[in-house]
C-alpha cells in the first residue's frame, strides 16, 4: 500500500500508481508539516475533509484507480487542533459514508498528550481508547504503535459484539 500524506495530488502520482495493482491510502493535511499546527481553521473541519477526500477519490477512480484500491485517511494531527480531531473522530460515520475503508492513526498522537496531560511515552491508554473509539465510529483500519496492546482491546469489543 502506497500511504500517501499529499492524496496523490503530486503531479505524476495518479498516473504512477494507476499503473500499478497497488492499493493507496489518500490523506487529509491542511498545509506544510513545519507550520501545519500554526493555528490551523475550517468552517466545518468534518465537511472540509470530507469533501476534500471524495474529490480525491474521484481523481483516483478518473486515472484508472480501482475504488476497491482506495482508503482514506482524515490526517489527525495533520493541520489540525485538538478541537478538529475530535470533531472528526465524533463524526467519522461521515467520512465512512463515501464507501472506502477508513484508517485512523490516532497511536501517540499530541491530542491525546494535550487531553491527558501525558508525554509521548505514556500515552498507551489514550491511544488503545481512541483505536476502539475509531473502530466504534466505523474505522477498518488503524494505525498503531503498540500492536499486542491495541488487539487485546480489540479482541474484547469484538467479543461484546458477538455476545
Amino acid at each position: 500500500m502506497i500511504n500517501d500524506i499529499d492524496a496523490l495530488a503530486t503531479p505524476g502520482a495518479l498516473d504512477a500508481v494507476a499503473d500499478t495493482d497497488c492499493a493507496v491510502c489518500l490523506m487529509h493535511k491542511k498545509g506544510d508539516p513545519a507550520t501545519m499546527q500554526s493555528a490551523p481553521s475550517y468552517g466545518d473541519v468534518v465537511l472540509e475533509v470530507r469533501d476534500f477526500l471524495s474529490a480525491r477519490i474521484s481523481a483516483c477512480q478518473i486515472a484508472g484507480i480501482e475504488r476497491d484500491r482506495i482508503t482514506i485517511d482524515p490526517g489527525f494531527g495533520f493541520g489540525k487542533t485538538v478541537a478538529h480531531n475530535l470533531g472528526l473522530l465524533k463524526r467519522l460515520a461521515d467520512l465512512v459514508a463515501l464507501g472506502v475503508p477508513v484508517v485512523a492513526g490516532w497511536s501517540r498522537k499530541s491530542t491525546l498528550g494535550a487531553i491527558t496531560g501525558r508525554p509521548v511515552g505514556e500515552r498507551l491508554a489514550a491511544s488503545v481508547a481512541a483505536a476502539l473509539l475509531a473502530v466504534q465510529h466505523g474505522a477498518t483500519i488503524l494505525r498503531v504503535h503498540d500492536v499486542r496492546e491495541t488487539r487485546d482491546a480489540l479482541a474484547v469489543l469484538q467479543a461484546l459484539e458477538k455476545a
